[in-house]
């Protein structure tokens, strides 16, 4: 491990002091964290932060054995999917969302 010496303003401090204890750990381990959290997410693609994100919102999960034996199963080509898609008729999606929404005052 390298040490650092670090001057942090009085309230960059405070802040972190708070963070410290709400998790319950020292200052020095919750800055670490956050500096390699911060680091980390500079590698990252903004496809793979977007994913972090949703995962860590639990809006994003994995599929299931089934779902993922029954997409190795289909047959249907991007074309297929999407004239099946265009035979739905009726309001598309959006319009379903801005009639339910209501005028705008």
């Amino acid at each position: 491990m390298t040490t650092i010496t670090l001057d942090l303003s009085p309230d960059t401090y405070q802040r972190l002091l708070v963070e410290a204890a709400q998790r319950g750990a020292p200052v020095e381990a919750v800055a670490a964290k956050l500096l390699a959290e911060q680091l980390a997410d500079v590698s990252l693609s903004e496809r793979e932060r977007a994913t972090a994100v949703l995962r860590a919102a639990g809006l994003l999960t994995e599929l299931s054995p089934e779902e993922k034996e029954r997409a190795a199963r289909s047959t249907a080509t991007l074309e297929e999917v999407q004239a099946a898609l265009a035979q739905g008729g009726g309001p598309t999606l959006s319009e379903l969302v801005l009639e339910q929404r209501g005028p705008k005052v």
